[in-house]
């Protein structure tokens, strides 16, 4: 079997360059007869409809299909465009460490349902029924960030198997300690990494006791300046908040008619307090006192389960209320990250910058963590508003720097924001990039075009 995967790098080594060259080279009979071979006839497809499912997301971006599926089944197989969703095994549950292993074809919902009876859960939530090991590829974060933080703060360890079929487990074999200081974090390394320098094919979790106590509430306020400078005001008060979410007002009015709210249509934060019975309370009243001296009339709160999941499922359905604007347009969402001090200036500036470009877009950020999104609705086939877009985004990347901010907190690099990454971290940071990437894949076969 090693025979055959080292043969079938040989031949992939060929034609890894085309996304960068822009003239894809089919691979050979051979080297899908070497992949049948390996993960077996039922689990490798060249059918054009399943190669046009595997190319495209649903950005902007075109279709770009890959000449080969595989769907592997353990981790000592491997090929071209892998899809691990069999390989959907959780491992090993540690209740009393509070950690759990798991696939790459567990989702982030099959865990917290497996996990429903056991008073722990997994709070890293992208809005999406995720991977869990694609979450840990992209660095995934979300609502619950701001209290819990990102896949960062809670992969414990990985493994990974990298280009030329080794298997790397970034902690060491079985490990899943809460700390070390141990030699280079090969595991931050590898979190966020796009799938640029290996296969995650295991991932160990920090899980976290369910709360005693839920509470959400909703609150509008007269301008985006009012309900961001809330947002910095509530966070340096030292209220433990878990979720607070921004959506303008476009945003608002676009959820009432998708997802059947009835919130004025106004600049809005989503809240919500994790705790027990008492804390709650203080959390409430600390946080109500900060939304009126801001300029909020109604703060309204519940307890109950069905509205909490209704006002969330509103939330994560965002891109679609925002695409049902425009029927049959495309959508394009980026993101980026500030000092939450600067957070009111930039979202203030990409509001007056997105009225002025004449675009029709939307709002809404986990700004607890000076992390906000703008969806944007567009006709694709129109070249001049495809150009604002893009001009749109790039601007919006660059204000971010200049404020000391990042051009995305979690949507990562791919494609479109390369030139955004350089001017980032710069050509000392870049070429060090470069050198890691020369290391662990020097044949470029991963991923190839993507972040460098």
């Amino acid at each position: 079997m090693a025979r055959q995967l080292r043969g079938a790098a040989r031949i992939l080594g060929s034609w890894r360059s085309y996304c960068l060259k822009g003239q894809k080279k089919q691979v050979s009979e051979d080297f899908v007869e070497m992949l049948k071979a390996v993960v077996g006839e039922p689990n490798v497809s060249t059918a054009a409809v399943v190669l046009e499912q595997h190319g495209h997301d649903e950005s902007m971006h075109r279709c770009s299909p890959p000449d080969a599926v595989v769907w592997p089944q353990s981790v000592e197989q491997g090929g071209i465009c892998f899809n691990l969703t069999h390989m959907d095994r959780i491992l090993d549950l540690n209740v009393d460490d509070f950690s759990v292993t798991v696939e790459p074809g567990v989702t982030r919902k099959a865990l917290n349902s497996y996990l429903r009876d056991t008073g722990l859960w997994f709070p890293v939530d992208p809005g999406a029924d995720a991977s869990l090991c694609g979450m840990a590829a992209t660095g995934a974060s979300g609502t619950n960030a701001v209290r819990y933080g990102t896949m960062m703060e809670n992969v414990i360890n990985l493994e990974v198997v990298l280009a030329n079929g080794q298997i790397l487990h970034t902690s060491g074999q079985g490990r899943r300690f809460r700390k070390s200081s141990a030699g280079y974090n090969l595991t931050g390394l590898f979190v966020g990494s796009e799938g640029t320098l290996g296969l995650i094919t295991t991932a160990t979790l920090r899980l976290h006791g369910i709360p005693e106590a839920t509470v959400g509430a909703v609150c509008a306020f007269p301008s985006i300046q009012a309900a961001v400078d809330c947002t910095v005001q509530i966070i340096q008060s030292g209220v433990p908040v878990a979720r607070i979410e921004f959506l303008d007002e476009v945003m608002i009015d676009a959820c009432n008619k998708y997802s059947g709210l009835t919130n004025a249509v106004a600049p809005t934060l989503f809240l919500e307090f994790h705790g027990s019975q008492q804390g709650l309370e203080e959390q409430l009243r600390r946080t109500e006192e900060i939304t009126q001296q801001n300029g909020s009339s109604h703060f309204a709160w519940s307890k109950e389960l069905e509205e909490r999941n209704r006002l969330w499922a509103a939330r994560h359905n965002a891109w679609y209320a925002t695409l049902a604007l425009r029927p049959g347009c495309k959508g394009y969402s980026t993101d980026v990250c500030v000092p939450i001090s600067r957070l009111p200036e930039i979202m203030v500036q990409a509001k007056e910058d997105m009225n002025a470009s004449g675009l029709t877009g939307t709002i809404v950020g986990h700004v607890g963590d000076g992390n906000f999104h703008c969806i944007l609705a567009f006709n694709s086939e129109d070249a001049d508003e495809y150009r604002r877009v893009e001009e749109f985004v790039k601007q919006l990347g660059r204000n971010a720097l200049a404020m000391h901010g990042t051009c995305t907190g979690e949507h990562g690099i791919g494609l479109g924001k390369r030139q955004l990454l350089k001017e980032e971290i710069g050509p000392v940071g870049m070429e060090t990039m470069r050198q890691i990437k020369s290391v662990l894949d020097p044949k470029n076969l991963m991923n190839p075009g993507k972040v460098l």
